[in-house]
């Protein structure tokens, strides 16, 4: 039974909104085992996309590049994802949009095997050594390493991708990959928020980089962000429902920083036991980046980032990577970070 969410402010209060007509919306992500998107997850379990109107169910649909495809070829109404990876279907910013960040900063740490005793933020421990990221991910990770003054080439780093396992709606790249550190198969991984927790706890790895809280260079933390993704034909012919959305979104991410507990209960019905258990604290930690915010700032580090891995010939206007008719819906009563 879904959780009213009518209790939790919206920060839109005395504003009307006329009533939108249930819909289903068809919307997926590259990873369900993952804190990176889970505001998202909370909208559809806690029923807060269900009190705008909108009927929704989250697919998983991997690797990014084809969630992406699936978006472009009108398969998909919506997608939650790394923003940078829009334009592996998206080229230039044509034909998609951002409408609301799920998560602020780039969501991915870099964890160590325990046996290295690394110091946190000592990036030279990595020379040599074999480090497993996804693909997409993976090009945030050797644009960092390239700016923090290590080449993989001339320094031996090796970034290797790691198989998904068969079904990857209960088991994801970051839980394989904590799996394949423990067994020694991996000196390192790059992973979301849940995955490094689960290494941490499990007592197999320890904390190298926090991009998000400060660690490693400046501009990395923005390289890209969790974000919530549709064509511009969906915000043409379908606007109301997309205002939805991100309404609904919004009073997940404040329902959460509120209450990061009603985390577990989402995690119960999407994770294996071991993650579900630790997704409320996970959540903890993040839900002070749950802002849907997107600034020109972000949007600016990002293309430039996007510009220097070569996925982006030329920075696009703000107006034409945020879907900025949303901003309004973005306020929070938290500061944002």
């Amino acid at each position: 039974m879904r959780m009213s969410s009518r209790s939790h402010s919206s920060g839109l209060e005395g504003k009307y909104h006329p009533p939108v007509m249930p819909t289903m919306l068809r919307l997926a992500v590259p990873d369900m085992v993952s804190s990176s998107f889970f505001p998202v997850l909370a909208a559809v379990d806690l029923g807060f996309f269900a009190d705008e109107g909108v009927d929704c169910t989250v697919e998983i649909l991997a690797p990014p590049s084809t969630t992406f495809a699936a978006l472009r070829d009108g398969e998909l109404d919506f997608v939650a994802g790394g923003a940078s990876d829009t334009l592996s279907a998206f080229p230039g910013w044509r034909g998609a949009k951002l409408v609301a960040a799920v998560c602020q900063h780039l969501s991915f740490l870099l964890v160590v095997r325990k046996e290295l005793r690394a110091t946190r933020g000592d990036l030279n421990v990595l020379k040599r050594l074999r480090i497993g990221a996804a693909p997409g991910p993976d090009i945030a990770l050797k644009r960092l390493l390239v700016q923090a003054g290590i080449q993989p080439d001339r320094d031996g780093v090796q970034i290797v991708s790691i198989s998904r396992a068969a079904d990857s709606s209960t088991v994801s790249f970051g839980v394989t990959a904590a799996q394949a550190l423990a067994e020694g198969r991996l000196d390192g991984i790059w992973v979301n928020g849940l995955a490094a927790a689960t290494a941490l706890q499990r007592g197999i790895g320890t904390l190298l980089l926090d991009v998000r809280r400060g660690d490693g260079p400046a501009e990395a933390r923005d390289y890209s962000f969790p974000s919530l993704v549709t064509t511009d034909q969906v915000l043409a012919e379908r606007s109301g429902e997309a205002e939805a959305v991100v309404r609904g979104l919004v009073s997940a991410q404040r329902a959460l920083q509120d209450d990061p507990v009603r985390a577990a209960e989402v995690g119960l019905r999407r994770f294996p036991a071991f993650e579900a258990e630790l997704i409320a604290d996970v959540v903890r930690l993040d839900a002070p980046y749950y802002d849907a915010t997107i600034s020109e700032g972000t949007v600016a580090i990002m293309n430039q980032f996007l510009k220097d891995t070569g996925s982006l010939h030329q920075a696009a206007p703000y107006e034409q990577v945020v879907a900025t008719q949303m901003r309004p819906l973005w306020q929070r009563t938290h500061a944002t970070l």
